[in-house]
C-alpha cells in the first residue's frame, strides 16, 4: 500500500447516490434512483457534487480514481422529472451546491479520474455524464442515445460536452433523429472507451483503476488540470501556458521519485506531492 492510500474522504448520508470504497484507490459513487432507472434530477446532481469535493479534499491522499456506475441494470435513463418537479425525493437534503452544468464543468475538471462503467442504458443527460468522465467503460448489452427531440426537446447543456468527443456530422445525426446507438456504435463514436461482455465488466474496471493506481498522483492531477485549461485555448495561447505546467511537474517530489526510481530500476513509491 502507498502513502496516497491512507486518507479516504467521508461518507455522508446521501439519498439518490450510494458511496463505497474499492481496492486501488477507487471510489465508487453509484447512481441510486433505482425505480426510475437512475434518472438524474437535482437532489443527484447536487450529491454527486458533494462526493466529487470529497474525493479531492485530501489532495494526493487515498481516492485514486472515482468510478460511476447505475444500481441495477440501468446506468442513467435521462432527467428525472418527478425530482426537478420537487416529489420523490427522500432522506437528507444537502445545502445546494450547484446544478447539473456545474457537475458537467466538476467532472471535466477533475484532478482524479472519473470512470463511467455504463452497467446500462445511458440516455440524455446519463449520456452526458458518460462523455464528461475522464474514461468510460460500457458492457455490451447497454445502450446510448439522445431521445429527447422525440418529446419536442433538444439535448442542449449534453451537447457542449458531447461536441468534444463526437464529430460534428455523426453528433447532429444522434440529436436530430434522436438515435440510440449500440454500445460498439458508442465506442466507435468516441463516447466509450472500451466494450466488454456484462460479466466482464467488474474486471474491466478494476484492472483500469489498478492502472491508475500505478502512476503519480501528482501528475495525474497536474496533467488533468493542464488538458482542461488548454482545451478552449488557441496553440499559440497553450504551448507556452502548458511549458509552465510541465516546469512545475519537474519540481514535484514524485517527479524526483519516479527520475530515480527510473534510474534504480525499481518501483516509483508516490506521495502525492
Amino acid at each position: 500500500m502507498t502513502e496516497t492510500q491512507k486518507t479516504l474522504p467521508p461518507t455522508r448520508r446521501y439519498a439518490k447516490i450510494r458511496v463505497s470504497h474499492a481496492p486501488h484507490g477507487a471510489q465508487i459513487v453509484t447512481l441510486f434512483n433505482p425505480e426510475r432507472r437512475n434518472a438524474i434530477g437535482p437532489r443527484m446532481i447536487n450529491e454527486l457534487l458533494y462526493a466529487i469535493d470529497d474525493a479531492h479534499a485530501h489532495p494526493g491522499g487515498g481516492v485514486r480514481s472515482i468510478v460511476v456506475p447505475g444500481e441495477g441494470k440501468a446506468f442513467c435513463a435521462g432527467g428525472d422529472f418527478a425530482q426537478m418537479t420537487g416529489s420523490g425525493d427522500d432522506g437528507p437534503e444537502l445545502p445546494f451546491k450547484g446544478d447539473y452544468v456545474d457537475l458537467v464543468l466538476a467532472m471535466t475538471r477533475s484532478e482524479i479520474p472519473i470512470i463511467a462503467k455504463v452497467n446500462g442504458h445511458a440516455m440524455g443527460g446519463g449520456i452526458g455524464l458518460v462523455a464528461a468522465c475522464t474514461f468510460a467503460i460500457a458492457s455490451a448489452d447497454a445502450k446510448l442515445g439522445t431521445p429527447e427531440v422525440d418529446v419536442g426537446l433538444f439535448p442542449m447543456m449534453i451537447m457542449a460536452v458531447l461536441s468534444r468527443v463526437v464529430p460534428r456530422r455523426r453528433l447532429l445525426e444522434m440529436m436530430i433523429l434522436g438515435e440510440r446507438m449500440t454500445a460498439e456504435e458508442a465506442r466507435a463514436a468516441g463516447i466509450v472507451n472500451t466494450v466488454v461482455p456484462a460479466a466482464e465488466l467488474d474486471r474491466a474496471t478494476g484492472a483500469l483503476c489498478a492502472r491508475i493506481e500505478k502512476k503519480s498522483p501528482a501528475a495525474l492531477a497536474l496533467g488533468l488540470r493542464a488538458y482542461a485549461d488548454q482545451a478552449d485555448m488557441d496553440l499559440a495561447a497553450a504551448l507556452p501556458m502548458l511549458r509552465d505546467r510541465l516546469a512545475a511537474c519537474l519540481a514535484t517530489e514524485d517527479a524526483r521519485e519516479g527520475l530515480m526510481a527510473f534510474l534504480e530500476k525499481r518501483d516509483p513509491v508516490w506521495k502525492g506531492k
